[in-house]
């Protein structure tokens, strides 16, 4: 199916080019969440119409994530969680757990956003770990993770 994007999509194109995608992928994630329409003649014609209208806007979220990576950028995040005798957690610290440790900081950050390279967190220590933005703003952020024994 080919589309049209309506803002930069990772590892697909940027704001106004015209691509060929799987339909699937087209139907159930890109046109729902608004990153796309159909390629169509007259979406086409209303995208040129608003093409300004559409850049603007998505400057305005480049510069926002921009300036929220600059505070978050190299902050530590403490997450507690129960620890063995050896220093593994009993569970682990998800993606869930550190947007809700910046969001206490005062991040306003979502679960999607944060990066586990590696998956959940399992053992005591301090951890690297990455926050997308936006597609251009990436940084990094560590979680210290204090085991807690009874």
């Amino acid at each position: 199916m080919q589309i049209i994007l309506l803002e930069k999509v990772a590892n697909l194109g940027n704001l106004g080019d015209v691509v060929r995608v799987k339909d699937g992928y087209a139907r159930n994630f890109l046109i729902p969440t608004g990153q796309a329409r159909r390629a169509t003649e007259k979406a086409v014609a209303e995208f040129e119409a608003r093409r300004a209208e559409l850049e603007k806007a998505q400057a305005e979220k480049l510069a926002a994530a921009q300036a929220l990576g600059e505070k978050i950028s190299g902050k530590t995040v403490s997450i507690t969680q129960k620890a063995g005798v050896d220093g593994r957690l009993f569970g682990s610290v998800t993606n869930f757990d550190i947007a809700e440790g910046l969001k206490a900081a005062g991040f306003d950050v979502t679960k999607q956003q944060v990066r586990m390279p590696n998956g959940p967190l399992k053992t005591v220590g301090e951890h690297p770990v990455t926050v997308a933005l936006h597609t251009d703003v990436v940084v990094d952020v560590t979680v210290n993770v204090v085991g807690e024994t009874d």
